[in-house]
């Protein structure tokens, strides 16, 4: 089974007077802006590294819940946030590094059992498979 799913972006003028769009398929953001103060500046507005971060606490915990449920435990809650880390380096500018941070209330769980199948669920995740850098996971059990 092959799923396809797009998202997209238009520009107009140039990188730092410039200004852009953002939009999904799903019509989930529709002409959401965004430029280079939204993404270098921290002026408000969206930006693709903030986008890939969600996409990958969005796997990373759906991933995590089939896991969970595969070793018959069922989250009451779960919370992830993905840290993504752009910075400047040699020839421009990459993402160099995601931290995932979980918390989760699960019950019948123990923390090692929680840090065990966080762990397959980082590897297993298919957003995680998409970036070439290190991903690191903090995965706290919260009662």
């Amino acid at each position: 089974m092959k799923i396809k799913r797009n998202g997209s972006a238009k520009w107009q003028g140039g990188i730092k007077d410039g200004s852009g769009a953002i939009s999904t398929g799903s019509g989930a953001l529709h002409a959401y802006p965004y430029g280079f103060s939204s993404r270098f500046e921290g002026v408000p507005g969206t930006n693709p590294e903030e986008l890939l971060g969600a996409a990958h606490a969005g796997c990373f915990t759906m991933a995590l819940s089939l896991i969970l449920g595969e070793a018959k435990l069922t989250a009451e809650r779960m919370e992830t946030t993905a840290t993504v880390t752009l910075e400047q380096v040699e020839g421009g500018y990459a993402i160099t590094a995601v931290h995932l941070k979980l918390e989760a209330k699960i019950p019948g769980a123990d923390q090692a059992t929680l840090e065990r199948l966080a762990a397959q669920a980082k590897a297993g995740c298919p957003v995680s498979k998409l970036f070439n850098t290190e991903i690191t996971l903090e995965a706290t059990l919260v009662s």
